[in-house]
């Protein structure tokens, strides 16, 4: 099937990667020096944790064009994502799966779907879905570094309920003979809330420490722990669903938020949690800032409700205009 993937940050680049394991005609859209170094090297990825190297060719383009698609995968920066809703809309597809940090999913999908009725070209009514893959890691010297569990994951899913069955088999045939797992969601709009729990406080605290989580202190790590338990006490009080189900338990006291204090400082001490959340941190500040603006609204919505531990984890790092002038986004 041919597949676009719109969007070669590191995420993108393996998703492509495994698109074109599954034996998909993938098209990878690049810019800049990327797209040249795509177009020399091939798509190069170390995968750190698995210690091997890996080199794909996609066909590599500027621009989506005016192609036929049997899917597109739009994979950028909250931000990016954003701006580039008007050229997502232009996409000739009728599947199109906007993966990544997202508080603004109800928003995008309108914009999405409105623009492309508008369209002269789109002879064909678009389903917008939406994920997040697992993946961390960096560009650097033509390749990509990239941290991943397992052989990769993809959450993701509409925001009215269960995909249907036909659209599930439509997008398990792309993945196709790979180990890439696939998890269904019912609604994408809370789980991207869920996530952002651990997402936000960690990185307040990456900012706390210059972007170098091997300094974070025994009390941030708890503080992490305790403020990710926090927001999902607001979420629930906001009426969202838990997700993934029990997700929650991880922040209470018992075994599960054992478990998570040793993933936390194992995450901390080593490369992994490096590239899957400093280096993120420092090259994706805009989108940081973005996100962490959107849970501010949406958390005055309760304003009452006590989140101690996630107030003084925020109040610890800089402001975001000392950060934006330290790492030069």
């Amino acid at each position: 099937m041919k597949v676009l993937v719109y969007g070669a940050g590191v995420i993108g680049c393996f998703l492509a990667h495994t698109l074109c394991e599954a034996g998909q005609e993938v098209t990878l859209l690049a810019r800049g020096a990327w797209r040249k170094a795509l177009e020399t090297n091939g798509l190069v990825i170390r995968h750190s944790l698995q210690k091997k190297t890996t080199v794909n060719h996609p066909r590599i383009v500027e621009e989506a064009g005016d192609e036929q698609y049997d899917a597109a995968f739009a994979v950028m920066q909250h931000q990016q994502m954003a701006e580039a809703l008007p050229k997502l809309a232009e996409i000739h597809t009728t599947l199109l799966i906007c993966v990544g940090n997202n508080m603004s999913a109800s928003w995008m999908e309108r914009e999405i779907l409105s623009r492309a009725k508008q369209a002269e070209q789109a002879k064909q009514e678009k389903k917008v879905l939406f994920g997040f893959q697992g993946t961390g890691g960096r560009r650097e010297n033509g390749r990509v570094e990239c941290v991943r569990f397992g052989d990769g994951s993809m959450s993701l899913g509409g925001l009215h309920g269960e995909v249907d069955a036909e659209t599930k088999e439509r997008i398990g045939a792309l993945f196709q003979g790979t180990k890439y797992r696939l998890t269904w969601v019912p609604n994408m709009d809370a789980w991207y809330r869920c996530h952002l729990t651990l997402i936000l406080p960690a990185c307040y605290v990456c900012y706390a420490t210059g972007c170098n989580l091997r300094k974070a202190s025994r009390k941030q790590r708890k503080m992490l722990l305790d403020a990710a338990g926090e927001a999902y006490g607001l979420l629930k009080e906001l009426g969202y669903s838990i997700y993934p189900e029990g997700e929650d338990a991880y922040y209470q006291p018992g075994l599960k938020r054992t478990l998570m204090a040793a993933m936390v400082f194992v995450m901390a001490k080593t490369k992994v949690g490096e590239l899957a959340a400093s280096d993120h941190c420092r090259h994706a500040i805009t989108e940081m800032e973005g996100l962490d603006a959107a849970w501010v609204d949406m958390r005055q919505r309760k304003m009452e409700f006590p989140m101690p531990a996630w107030d003084e984890l925020r109040k610890e790092m800089p402001a975001w205009s000392a950060i934006h002038q330290t790492y030069g986004e």
